[in-house]
């Protein structure tokens, strides 16, 4: 029986452009694919908090994120459905340090995120973050 997941995905901003993130060609799910920021939710988590926990550890940024989330959709991890709440967020501190799930990154903008290849969906959800933020 497949089990339901949730994860939050973080359009992090920073001068302008957003940080886009190349999953390891090891990772299970998505390798090798353009995505940003993102992650599951723990057991009793706050989806908010998580967008912030995940953000420190897989770039080392230190965020202001937009309280209400700015897109959710449904997807799929495998053949487990999932729900992805998007949150929209500037850096205000640390330094970055990509973390061993992803092996490139680029600051782009939309239009070069779409051009990375990355899935629709979320370059959909990457407009309308990026909408929000000043």
């Amino acid at each position: 029986m497949a089990k339901q997941i949730v994860a939050v995905a973080v359009v992090v901003v920073e001068a302008g452009k957003l940080l886009a993130l190349r999953r390891s060609k090891k990772k299970d799910a998505g390798a090798g694919l353009w995505e940003v920021v993102s992650g599951r939710v723990r057991e009793h988590e706050e989806p908010l908090a998580a967008a912030v926990r995940e953000t420190r550890e897989e770039t080392g940024f230190e965020i202001e994120i937009v309280k209400r989330p700015v897109d959710c959709y449904a997807a799929k991890r495998g053949d487990d459905p999932m729900i992805v709440i998007v949150y929209a967020a500037l850096v205000i501190g640390g330094q970055f340090q990509r973390s061993h799930e992803h092996d490139d990154h680029r600051w782009v903008d939309v239009a070069g995120f779409e051009a990375l290849g990355a899935p629709t969906r979320l370059v959909d959800a990457v407009r309308r973050a990026t909408a929000v933020l000043p």
